[in-house]
């Protein structure tokens, strides 16, 4: 089946929204860089690809992710603007400068130096944490989730799986960065976005992911998994504390505040090094 191809540049998404560019297209989703007549400035949307947008389950994810994201403001969440129901659900949400982890991480000349693997990890931590506050999960944590800004900043973003702490049947979320209990029918909670970050902190200090995945012998399930210390020489608690995060067992993982002032700890000491 071919897809109907995008919106080309000046033409209008809704009301109110030119669009810029088509920013990408994914196998549910369409993002374009849009004008906002109302804010005066650019914006993205966020919506279903076309042969999608009849899907009434696909349609209520949109608005129940848009409706969401209005009722959080945190410096490292991604902020959306309006949720648009009707015709066909839009998220119109802030522009952001910067880059995805994955493409920093991909387009490396070396790995991330330890002190902003800290700034990274503090950041996912303030971000995880309020969301947490909320009784909201993330649940889809990876690289290509969290954008890098111009201004040092993290934001997470992409909140399509995230509700409250939940039995799952397993399978819901990216294979490659589920947790085990994600991957097996079992109880998501708060454990669940530490593997997240886990995953993240270990990637961005590897330079890699922690393995492969294997469908048919999911990785996640096979027990510890090999330490970062094996690819990378880090500071020995920044270490512990990433190996900690992608313990098999939900409860023996740290939790977020841990984790936080673990973060909070390692930049003190290193801001009182360089003074």
């Amino acid at each position: 089946m071919s897809l109907a191809p995008p919106l080309a540049p000046g033409e209008r998404l809704a009301q109110g929204y030119t669009v810029l560019s088509h920013v990408g297209r994914g196998r549910l989703l369409d993002v374009y860089e849009v004008w906002s007549e109302a804010r005066d400035c650019g914006c993205v949307a966020k919506l279903a690809i076309p042969e999608l947008r009849g899907d009434e389950r696909g349609r209520e994810g949109l608005v129940r992710e848009g409706e969401l994201l209005q009722t959080l403001t945190h410096p490292h969440l991604v902020r959306a603007y309006e949720t648009i129901a009707e015709p066909d659900p839009i998220i119109i949400l802030e522009l952001l400068s910067g880059a995805t982890l994955q493409y920093v991480i991909d387009n490396a000349t070396r790995r991330m130096a330890a002190m902003p693997i800290v700034y990274l990890g503090m950041h996912l931590c303030s971000a995880i944490g309020y969301l947490h506050g909320q009784g909201v999960l993330h649940l889809d944590l990876k690289p290509g989730n969290v954008v890098v800004g111009n201004d040092g900043r993290t934001r997470v973003i992409d909140l399509s799986l995230a509700g409250p702490p939940r039995h799952t049947r397993g399978g819901r979320g990216t294979p490659l960065y589920m947790a085990p209990e994600q991957v097996n029918a079992g109880w998501l909670d708060r454990p669940t976005d530490v593997w997240g970050i886990g995953m993240l902190l270990y990637e961005a200090a590897a330079g890699r992911p922690p393995f492969e995945y294997d469908r048919d012998d999911p990785p996640q399930l096979r027990g510890r998994v090999d330490s970062v210390r094996r690819y990378r020489r880090l500071p020995e608690p920044l270490a512990a504390a990433i190996d900690a995060c992608l313990e098999p067992e939900p409860d023996r993982r740290p939790t977020i505040a841990a984790l936080a002032e673990l973060m909070r700890d390692l930049h003190r000491a290193h801001v009182a090094r360089v003074r």
